[in-house]
């Protein structure tokens, strides 16, 4: 567990524009990604992009220091290097068992700034089935991540239970049925994705008009269907657009899917005659700033929707405690898990070097001082030296197992740091072939 990293940004860090900037637009990711894990140097990778963060889990097989990674991340995702202390000030960095205790507590929106969001489960899912697709997936990476999202379908019902199903698209929901209690109209939703998706199915469910706009028309027409909306390009939505009172995007666009002008028709052709509230949920923004404050529209980005769900974010905590002690619980099984794996090939080594030095001194006493015994009485001594060199060796196993356990494989190397030089091979060898990973990893700088 001790090679396995994570290396990102969240909303922790700062506004939605620092996550825009190390976001690899999602029909870039299939060529990107396997260059990214080239050029930082890992055998595993995934990589995760949600509205709360950019990050990347990793396993190596080699020595890495974390901090090398960590600018090697920066500049790959950036498109250029980090000037000085830039890449510490700006990314995170977590290991081994920190890493894993990290992506539980993201896989079960427990680190998310709207707690127990909905969402994050099936994107984590997503990244993973991406990786493996793309062959970044390998047994280091599969474990932890497989672990993370039982974590998350267990702690979801203890979530759910005091928060609701939540998601940051409920906070935009929110602001939009305070607008259309105030003008009532139809809402349009630009993009298909499941914050639209949500969106539009909860919109309609209290007989809310929805007008859905996607640049494919297919995609469109496909949602528009299973929530009782209506449906347009989104060519036709720049040039002709309907009479709406507010307005929510989330497009995986690089660039502004509205800009000014086209802001301006939009509002133009408000019913109420108010400007259509416009709600960005898009990373980078898919309606700037800039442009909606020329076009006199209110607009809502996701940084004011992450800092709204960040201001109740510690009640909530409080009162999800429970989710809490099941990530406490399935990280204690983990790390046990490991630990196993890790001086498992070393302990079945040991028992073998035990009863090797037992055999080898009861075949010289047969040679000297018990030269008379028969063959059925050296059998007899065989067998009872076999047994008592296992029970010698039951001793050592279970200290191994729980120094392996309790402080980890540095603890485990010093343990063997001064054994003979014939053992201490035995037991690498042992190690190597098994990938018990004691011998290497990641390196703190």
């Amino acid at each position: 567990m001790h090679r396995i990293g994570v290396v990102g940004v969240s909303w922790r860090q700062g506004p939605p524009d620092a996550l825009a900037a190390f976001t690899i637009p999602r029909e870039e990711r299939a060529e990107r990604l396997p260059q990214l894990a080239s050029t930082v140097g890992v055998n595993e990778l995934v990589y995760l992009a949600t509205c709360n963060r950019v990050e990347v889990a990793f396993a190596t097989d080699a020595s890495i220091p974390i901090t090398v990674v960590r600018r090697r991340v920066f500049a790959a995702l950036a498109g250029r290097e980090p000037r000085a202390g830039e890449a510490e000030h700006t990314l995170r960095v977590w290991q081994g068992e920190g890493a894993a205790e990290h992506l539980f507590l993201v896989a079960a929106g427990l680190d998310s700034a709207q707690v127990g969001e909905a969402e994050v489960a099936g994107q984590v899912r997503q990244a993973v089935e991406q990786s493996r697709t793309l062959g970044l997936l390998s047994r280091r990476l599969e474990r932890v991540f497989g672990a993370a999202l039982k974590v998350a379908r267990r702690v979801r019902p203890v979530t759910a239970a005091r928060t609701g199903r939540v998601s940051l698209a409920d906070i935009a929901l929110r602001h939009v049925f305070e607008r259309l209690a105030r003008t009532p109209g139809r809402v349009a939703l630009v993009g298909v994705s499941p914050m639209t998706e949500r969106c539009a199915h909860a919109l309609t469910a209290h007989g809310v008009g929805v007008v859905i706009v996607n640049r494919t028309v297919e995609r469109a027409e496909a949602l528009a269907a299973s929530c009782g909306g209506e449906s347009m390009s989104l060519d036709a939505f720049r040039s002709q657009p309907p009479g709406i009172e507010a307005l929510i995007v989330s497009t995986g666009s690089r660039e502004p899917v509205l800009v000014r002008g086209e802001l301006e028709r939009v509002a133009a052709r408000s019913p109420s005659g108010d400007s259509p509230l416009v709600i960005d949920l898009a990373l980078p923004p898919n309606v700037t700033p800039e442009d909606a404050a020329a076009a006199d529209v209110p607009r809502l980005g996701m940084h004011d929707i992450t800092e709204e769900a960040a201001l109740d974010r510690e009640r909530l905590l409080l009162e999800v405690a429970d989710a809490r002690a099941i990530v406490d619980a399935a990280l204690t099984d983990l790390r046990r898990q490991a630990a196993e794996r890790l001086v498992g090939p070393l302990i079945a080594q040991l028992r073998l070097r035990y009863r090797h030095t037992a055999l080898e001194g009861i075949e010289r006493l047969f040679d000297r001082e018990l030269v008379g015994l028969g063959e059925s009485e050296r059998e007899a001594i065989r067998r009872w030296a076999e047994t008592l060199a296992r029970r010698f060796a039951h001793v050592p196993s279970v200290g191994l197992r729980d120094l392996a356990f309790q402080v980890g494989p540095t603890a485990v190397e010093a343990f063997f740091a001064s054994a003979e030089p014939e053992l201490a091979l035995d037991l690498r060898t042992a190690a190597d072939r098994s990938d018990a990973g004691l011998f290497g990893g990641l390196e703190d700088a």
